[in-house]
């Protein structure tokens, strides 16, 4: 049975559709995700977006990104018959009972806080068309009191007026994981101002309710600050072993060894205690910041500034990944060949917003390395943002020749790649691994330097001839 907190109604009322037509209004990862989730669930899905490109890749069962699973889900639910996308805000408010506004709330251009330009063109296009009662449920990252302030302008510009309600839905879904974080989430939270909005929403959700899954009621400002507050505890113990790591560099300790000892406390736990090249992504990053700074807004900025060591220890990560390189060529990058391994942000994706890996190939390049970087699924976006590096069609050309490797995101592909075969191939056995997701015992005794943030230098065990080098080249 499903848990409800502070729950405003108990039963359902007159108004509620049980079955309600849900609409998503925008169609990028969080959109997408949701459309297609919730057609697969059951429920008479119409998708909305004004970039007619992304439209016609989803009718065409294309999704636009890379996520596991996610094609194969939406080619389900467009065989359904449950699933539509289109261009038409006035097709979306004939449709839907039920409206889901999941469109982007970046970081505003020379400032940390949130652009909710998007959040407010789909709220006001859509409410402008509503003339019957509805419920348009933000999903979006925003500041708190933004569903407030959506309430006035909603119910100012609507025919339906106060028939048209404003809840919030946040979303917490992990990249690489989103289908299953949005058909079987650990929580779902409901912020609502009034019974049939509850009623409403449990309508709509409620095959994932039925599950078990745990409920918590909200008003509006908690629930907006539901997810902001999740990723800036995430962020901080992120921070937290990384800022271990410059304590362990100092002293030769191991922060390896130290997060492993921490993990056993079950006040701590180990999930997100891992150290090396730091958190990136679209919403980490930027969520702390816009969090910090509707915060000053609100007089309480003092209570969240530790917020800017967070991301402080964070961005400096990057630059001490350069300087192991660095340590690594000589102390001279100027044209040396790097080997950057990984661009997207995380694994599974193809997601290169304020990415630490692509940032410290970037760095890497302006300081005169010649950079070859090689990603499973990034490179088209990478390619995007930063023409100017080299981009390997394979993990064994980005490596050839290589004074020095750098592991930067912890792909499957690198991680189970054979030491001894790369040593082969490269023009130094030197490597710098950025996510302590590499065997270092495998890499020293197959004769590499490895080097890894907060973990003491050690030398290689075994040295490779340059006969057994150049026989697996022959080879390759």
């Amino acid at each position: 049975m499903s848990a409800a907190v502070t729950s405003i109604a108990a039963s359902p009322g007159p108004d509620v559709v049980e079955h309600p037509r849900l609409t998503v209004i925008g169609t990028g990862y969080l959109g997408a995700t949701h459309a297609v989730s919730m057609a697969v669930l059951g429920y008479e899905v119409l998708g909305v977006d004004v970039d007619q490109a992304k439209i016609d890749a989803l009718v065409a069962g294309r999704v636009p990104f890379h996520e596991p699973g996610l094609p194969e889900q939406l080619a389900a639910a467009l065989a359904s018959g449950r699933l539509r996308f289109t261009t038409s805000f006035d097709e979306a408010a004939a449709f839907g009972d039920v409206h889901f506004v999941c469109v982007g709330t970046p970081q505003q251009r020379g400032s940390n806080a949130a652009d909710m330009t998007y959040v407010d063109a789909a709220f006001t296009e859509l409410a402008r068309r509503l003339d019957r009662r509805a419920l348009i449920v933000g999903k979006s990252t925003v500041p708190i009191g933004t569903a407030a302030r959506l309430t006035e302008l909603v119910q100012s510009v609507a025919p339906a007026g106060t028939e048209v309600e404003v809840a919030w839905n946040p979303e917490f879904l992990r990249e690489g994981y989103a289908v299953q974080d949005t058909m079987h989430p650990d929580r779902l939270v409901f912020g609502v101002t009034t019974p049939w909005a509850e009623q409403q929403l449990r309508a709509a959700f409620r095959p994932v309710l039925d599950e078990g899954t745990p409920l918590v009621v909200a008003d509006l400002p908690t629930a907006e600050l539901v997810k902001v507050a999740a990723n800036s505890f995430l962020a901080t113990k992120i921070s937290f072993i990384n800022a271990m790591a410059e304590v362990c560099e100092a002293t030769g300790a191991d922060v390896s060894v130290l997060a492993t000892a921490l993990s056993h406390d079950t006040r701590i736990g180990g999930r997100f205690l891992k150290p090396g090249l730091g958190f990136g992504g679209g919403c980490l990053p930027k969520d702390i910041r816009a969090f910090a700074a509707r915060a000053e807004e609100l007089g309480v900025g003092q209570a969240v500034r530790f917020l800017g060591e967070v991301d402080g220890i964070n961005l400096r990560r990057r630059q001490r990944t350069v300087d192991l390189v660095t340590e690594l060529a000589d102390g001279d990058l100027v044209g040396k060949r790097i080997a950057a391994l990984g661009a997207a942000f995380k694994p599974n994706s193809d997601d290169v917003r304020d990415a630490p890996a692509l940032d410290v190939a970037r760095m890497l390049h302006r300081a005169g390395a010649v950079v070859s970087v090689f990603d499973p699924e990034a490179m088209p976006n990478a390619a995007k943002v930063y023409p100017e590096l080299r981009y390997a069609p394979s993990l064994t050309a980005a490596v050839m020749d290589a004074d020095v490797v750098v592991l930067l995101t912890e792909w499957q592909e690198f991680r189970d790649a054979d030491p001894v075969d790369i040593g082969t191939l490269v023009h130094e056995r030197r490597i710098v691994d950025g996510r302590h997701a590499l065997d270092a015992d495998r890499y020293r005794a197959a004769g590499w330097e490895y080097r890894a943030l907060g973990r003491p230098v050690q030398s290689p065990t075994v040295e490779l001839t340059v006969d057994e080098r150049d026989a697996f080249r022959r080879t390759a």
